[in-house]
């Protein structure tokens, strides 16, 4: 009939009721991967591309900022921003006079931030391609996502390389939440260390955590009050750049 609302229906494993009206939730492997629907990106002849990720307030931006002023001098690099409806973050680092302000794009997602840099990034590589054709010969074209949960990765056919980002103000806990952003980042940063023992986040806790859930992968803990070049994350990424 028109008008009439249908409702979706989901059939739960046999195992999983037990009659009584309650649903147990399903577990979820917190070091599982999300699907990638496109191909790593041949990097020959075109900038490195580092794509920087996190929840909402971890620090991204300031992130991109610090490492903008700390290679701007030796690399040819540009940034690409993402936030859903403005170009805040954007604005922000041409306010900040960290680059040129034609060497930052601003992509709008419209959607969950995870839409632009995963499952359909066309609008992020057109961003890449226009700053390329603006600047031939970049050497590297920061991405960094809008703010996201802990399952927002990068597809690699965007991103080569992935720092995922959290912060000490979302408690000690988080590393060992999971998800794909903090196990499968090819580098996980914990940021706002300075306010630690403000916010009550046992840095002990949260990088052994961080370590045990990333095995090999590398961790760095920061703060931008005290080091406000990020000196750690950006040798990381000069040797990425370096060998890429």
């Amino acid at each position: 009939m028109p008008g009439t609302i249908r409702k979706r229906c989901v059939s739960l494993p046999a195992e999983h009721s037990h009659g009584h009206g309650h649903v147990h939730p399903v577990n979820f492997d917190p070091t599982a991967a999300e699907p990638d629907h496109y191909d790593a990106a041949p990097t020959a002849g075109r900038a490195y591309r580092i794509g920087i990720g996190g929840p909402v307030g971890s620090g991204k931006t300031a992130l991109v900022a610090a490492l903008c002023r700390a290679l701007g001098d030796e690399l040819n690099l540009a940034v690409v921003t993402n936030d859903i409806y403005t170009t805040e973050d954007a604005d922000f680092l041409r306010k900040a006079g960290v680059l040129d302000v034609e060497r930052i794009e601003a992509v709008q997602t419209g959607a969950c931030p995870h839409t632009a840099i995963r499952d359909d990034i066309t609008a992020n590589l057109d961003a890449v391609e226009r700053l390329e054709d603006r600047f031939p010969g970049l050497d590297l074209v920061i991405i960094e996502s809008g703010g996201d949960n802990l399952t927002a990765v990068f597809s690699r056919g965007l991103a080569d390389s992935q720092v995922f980002v959290v912060d000490v103000a979302g408690g000690d806990k988080v590393p060992r939440k999971g998800g794909p952003g903090v196990t499968t980042a090819d580098l996980l940063v914990i940021n706002k260390i300075d306010i630690a023992h403000l916010v009550g986040a046992d840095m002990d806790v949260m990088t052994s955590d961080a370590h045990r859930m990333r095995g090999s992968l590398p961790v760095i803990t920061q703060s931008l009050v005290d080091t406000p070049n990020a000196p750690a994350v950006a040798d990381w990424v000069r040797s990425l750049v370096k060998a890429g």
